[in-house]
């Protein structure tokens, strides 16, 4: 799933008249990057979550066939439901078993795979080094397990595997993931890795033009 329904509102004002995955870098819309790395994983069926301009995504990804996948979309209307809300919402598309979850805001070159899940494991998380915006990062790693400390902290990447067992205790409306992560961390049923290559959390005006002078210059 890629989660592609914010209204970008740091990103303004390019995205008072486009969405945020549509806006290119090096002349390629954000969300394109997205479907081709997975494509190349073998990840055959994509579900998008749409609302802020979201008719503009459906338009231009269409039914995914020109990037050699299956995309599906679940929109949320006028206002979209926050990470957590939005992939409860997508749950009957995305059926039993663990899944990707990418935000549509980021650029990366993780290499996707089919993966499953450790026994007992909700979920899994990419984590990078903390960027300059996020010196404090979000969560730490200690023997493959995502934890809480104050030293040695990285900075979540917006890519995850997670089980839909993860949301067994959340209900319907707009709610973000990130309490449902603190709690798989409580238990200890979340595994996370180290990604050390290139990454970019594209959400301003100036990250993204860096990412454009970045590209350009390859």
């Amino acid at each position: 799933m890629i989660l592609a329904a914010g209204r970008g509102e740091r990103m303004r004002p390019l995205t008072d008249e486009k969405p945020k995955p549509l806006l290119p870098a090096n002349g390629i819309p954000l969300i394109d990057y997205h479907l081709a790395a997975l494509a190349r994983g073998g990840i055959g069926d994509i579900i998008i979550n749409l609302a802020w301009r979201g008719s503009q995504i459906r338009d231009w990804v269409g039914d995914g066939s020109k990037y050699g996948i299956n995309v599906s979309y679940s929109d949320e209307g006028s206002e979209a439901l926050e990470t957590g809300g939005g992939v409860y919402r997508a749950l009957s598309w995305l059926g039993e078993a663990p899944f990707w979850l990418v935000n549509g805001d980021i650029f990366c070159s993780y290499d996707y795979v089919e993966r499953g899940l450790a026994d007992q494991s909700l979920g899994h998380l990419v984590m990078v080094p903390n960027p300059g915006h996020n010196p404090g990062g979000d969560f730490s790693l200690a023997a493959g397990r995502v934890i809480r400390r104050a030293e040695h902290t990285l900075t979540y990447a917006g890519v995850a595997v997670l089980h839909p067992d993860l949301f067994a205790g959340a209900s319907g409306g707009k709610f973000p993931l990130a309490p449902l992560l603190d709690q798989a961390i409580e238990r200890n049923v979340l595994s996370g890795e180290l990604f050390t290559g290139r990454w970019l959390d594209v959400g301003t005006p100036q990250r993204l033009a860096a990412l454009d002078r970045l590209l350009a210059d390859e």
